[in-house]
C-alpha cells in the first residue's frame, strides 16, 4: 500500500460536482522527457503512475480532459477476467497461459482494491459482491464454470440457486447466478481523478486540451508533435481509446468503437430496497443490463449498447424500459440522469497490451471489463519500459487486428442486436418451461387422491385400558 494520499476536496463526487476535479494547464512549450504517455483515462493514468513512482520524468497528454469518455463515465465494478470468456482464452492461449493471464486480471483488480482504500482515494463508496447472473437455468453450466474458477484459477466464486438469487432480486427473470465476493464496485468518476492526482503528487505532469497530431517513432528519440509543442520522449505509450484521431489511425482502426449508455435513477425510496436486496453489482451473464445501488435508494442501470454515436438523453426511455422490465414493480420510476462513454473492443475480445517497436508501447481496447484490466495494462508496460518485465508477452497472440471500419461497426451493431434478441427469446422460453413445470406440479398435487386417516378406536371399559 502507497503512503501517498490525495484530499477528498480534488476529486468529484457525482455529475454535480464533476466540474470541482483538477484541470490541468495546455502544453504550450517544447519538452525532451523519458516517457510520454498518449490518452489521460484509467491505463494512460495507471502507467504515468507507476513509472513516476520509481523516479522517471513522465507527462501525459490528453486531448480532452482527464476521464472524460469511458474511464469516467462507468459503474465502477472490477472483478476478475476479461470479455473474452475463460473457456475461449483457454482454447485459444492453451491453460498454463490462460492461467497466468487469469492471474493478472485479478492483480489488476487487487490494485485498483489497494488504492481505493480511504488513506489513498477517500470517498470512493467502496463496497464488496458482484453477482452474475443468468437469465435461463443453466445448473449444470454452473456447476462446471464454478469446480473451473475455483479449482483450476483459484478465484474466490460461489454458486447461488434460483431461490436465493430471486430472494435478492425480486424478478422472474434471473434464475442461478454466480457470486464472486470479493469483486467490488467504487465510484468510477471519483476514482480517475484520484488516480490522476496521485499521478501528479508522484512527479508525473498532465497536460490536458493537448492532442496529439503526429507520432514519429523511429529511432531511439520519438519525436512527438502537438497543436502548441513538440516533445522527444524515449518511450511512447499510446493509452487512447477509439478517439485517438488521424495520428493513430493504425491503432484507433483495430478498435469497434461501442457506446454504453447508462442512467441513474431519481431516489426510490424504500420501494427499491422491497425488490433489490443485494448491495453490490448485478450484471447479467448475456451482457445486457448491468447495475446496482447507489445513495442508498437510487439505481445505476447501464443498458443498452450501440456502435453508433448517439445524445445520451434519447436513451432515457430505453433504459427505464430495461428497467421496468426487469422490475414492474418499481412503477413510476423516474431517470435522473444518462451518461454514456466509448470503449474500444477488439475483434478477438482481449486487450491489447505490450510493445509495438522498440520504443513504442501500446494500452488499449478493454472493452466493457476495463477497471481490472487497465491497471493491469498500466503495470505491465511501467514495468516492462523501466525493469525489463517481459509478462507483457503473454499478450502476443492477441495483435493489432483490423476491425473493419465501417462495414464492421455496422456488422457489430447487428450481432449485438441479434445476440440481444437470441437472450430475450431464451429467457422468455425459460420463464415459460419454469411455469409450465410448475402448473404441471400443481396439477399432480390437485390429481393425487386425498389420504383416508384410520379410525380412531376410543379407549372403553371393555378394552381393558385405564
Amino acid at each position: 500500500m502507497t503512503s501517498e494520499s490525495i484530499n477528498a476536496a480534488d476529486i468529484p463526487g457525482n455529475a454535480e460536482s464533476a466540474g470541482q476535479a483538477r484541470r490541468h494547464e495546455q502544453l504550450t512549450f517544447d519538452l525532451d522527457v523519458e516517457i510520454c504517455v498518449v490518452g489521460g483515462g484509467l491505463a494512460g493514468l495507471t502507467v504515468a503512475l507507476e513509472a513516476a513512482r520509481t523516479g522517471a520524468n513522465v507527462v501525459v497528454l490528453e486531448s480532452r480532459h482527464v476521464g472524460w469518455s469511458a474511464s469516467g463515465h462507468h459503474l465502477g465494478t472490477a472483478m476478475p477476467g476479461y470479455a473474452l470468456p475463460l473457456s475461449d482464452l483457454i482454447a485459444r492461449v492453451g491453460f498454463d497461459d490462460a492461467y497466468e493471464l487469469w492471474s493478472l486480471s485479478r492483480a489488476g483488480a487487487d490494485y485498483v482494491r489497494a488504492h481505493a482504500a480511504e488513506d489513498v482515494i477517500p470517498g470512493l463508496g467502496f463496497t464488496e459482491g458482484v453477482l452474475e447472473v443468468s437469465n435461463v437455468d443453466a445448473g449444470e453450466r454452473l456447476i462446471s464454470h464454478l469446480q473451473m474458477l475455483s479449482e483450476d484459477f483459484a478465484t474466490e466464486a460461489e454458486g447461488w440457486q434460483i431461490d436465493r438469487v430471486r430472494n435478492a432480486l425480486s424478478t422472474d427473470r434471473y434464475f442461478h447466478a454466480v457470486h464472486y465476493p470479493r469483486a467490488f464496485q467504487i465510484d468510477g468518476r471519483k476514482y480517475i481523478h484520484g488516480l490522476a492526482e496521485l499521478a501528479r503528487k508522484a512527479g508525473a505532469r498532465i497536460f490536458e486540451h493537448t492532442p496529439v497530431i503526429s507520432i514519429d517513432p523511429s529511432g531511439i528519440r520519438k519525436r512527438i508533435a502537438t497543436p502548441r509543442a513538440r516533445l522527444r520522449a524515449s518511450h511512447v505509450v499510446l493509452a487512447g481509446n477509439v478517439h485517438l484521431g488521424e495520428a493513430l489511425r493504425r491503432l484507433s482502426d483495430t478498435l469497434v468503437p461501442v457506446w454504453r449508455y447508462a442512467a441513474v435513477t431519481a431516489p426510490l425510496g424504500a420501494r427499491l430496497a422491497e425488490v433489490v436486496r443485494f448491495q453490490g453489482s448485478v450484471i447479467d451473464a448475456d451482457g445486457i443490463d448491468h447495475f446496482r445501488i447507489i445513495d442508498g435508494d437510487r439505481l445505476m442501470w447501464a443498458s443498452p449498447e450501440t456502435t453508433w454515436e448517439a445524445r445520451p438523453e434519447r436513451q432515457r426511455g430505453a433504459i427505464r424500459r430495461r428497467i421496468l422490465t426487469t422490475f414492474p414493480q418499481l412503477e413510476t420510476v423516474e431517470i435522473a440522469e444518462v451518461f454514456c462513454g466509448a470503449v474500444g473492443e477488439t475483434v478477438h475480445g482481449m486487450p491489447q497490451v505490450g510493445q509495438l517497436q522498440p520504443g513504442l508501447w501500446v494500452a488499449s481496447g478493454f472493452g466493457r471489463q476495463g477497471l481490472n484490466t487497465s491497471a493491469m495494462a498500466g503495470q505491465l508496460i511501467a514495468r516492462g519500459m523501466l525493469e525489463g518485465d517481459d509478462r507483457w508477452r503473454l499478450f502476443a497472440p492477441f495483435e493489432l487486428v483490423w476491425a473493419g471500419g465501417t462495414t464492421g461497426r455496422a456488422a457489430g451493431y447487428a450481432i449485438g442486436t441479434a445476440m440481444r434478441a437470441r437472450s430475450a427469446a431464451a429467457g422468455v422460453l425459460a420463464r415459460y418451461r419454469e411455469r409450465a413445470r410448475l402448473n404441471a406440479a400443481n396439477r399432480k398435487a390437485k390429481a393425487r387422491p386425498p389420504r383416508v386417516a384410520a379410525p380412531h378406536m376410543s379407549a372403553s371399559k371393555d378394552s381393558g385400558e385405564i
